[in-house]
């Protein structure tokens, strides 16, 4: 039986390197049966988490009414999320860094959002694989705090300008990512 799988997306740049990862995960995930719902940060307004510690008391994720709220209601709905981004000044961009925050609300608000399934996808200029740390290690120990099981990661270096994705083999990995949700 299909998966509800949450992408959500961390590049500004719709024609780059980790966006051509992040449609063949797709591409895949559908195939196998799983309904994916893809939110772009990047192309959204979210802010950061002001830590009010409101969360959910307007019945909302956050009480600073932003685009998290729409994503809110499919990650406590998925079985699976995944992140996907470049790697900028070696940590997470802000683009999806919000989103990240916001998962707070989601502990405050005492959801159920344990169990999950996460997986990362993410790509880099330089060539040495500890630049990837910086969103490596984030995103495996929020997971591991929230209780979510990384099923996987993708992590693609020496990719800066568009395209140079195709010069690896880093969208096949995230076709292949695909058969771990």
């Amino acid at each position: 039986m299909g998966k509800k799988v949450v992408v959500i997306t961390g590049s500004p740049r719709k024609n780059g390197n980790s966006f051509a990862m992040t449609e063949a995960f797709i591409k895949a995930a559908e195939t196998n049966g799983h309904t994916v719902t893809r939110f772009d940060a990047a192309m959204m307004k979210i802010g950061g988490c002001r830590a009010c510690e409101t969360c959910y008391s307007t019945g909302k994720a956050c009480t600073f009414d932003d685009d998290f709220n729409s994503i809110a209601p499919a990650i406590l709905e998925a079985d699976a999320v995944v992140f996907t981004m470049p790697v900028y000044w070696y940590s997470i961009p802000a683009q999806i860094k919000g989103v990240i925050d916001h998962l707070f609300s989601m502990v405050v608000g005492g959801k159920d959002i344990a169990g999950k399934e996460c997986a990362l996808i993410a790509c880099c200029e330089e060539n040495d694989m500890t630049v990837m740390d910086g969103v490596r290690m984030p995103i495996e120990r929020s997971a591991e705090l929230i209780k979510w099981n990384m099923v996987g990661e993708v992590l693609v270096p020496g990719v800066l300008n568009t395209g140079d994705i195709e010069k690896t083999n880093g969208c096949k990995q995230a076709a292949e990512l695909a058969e771990k949700i």
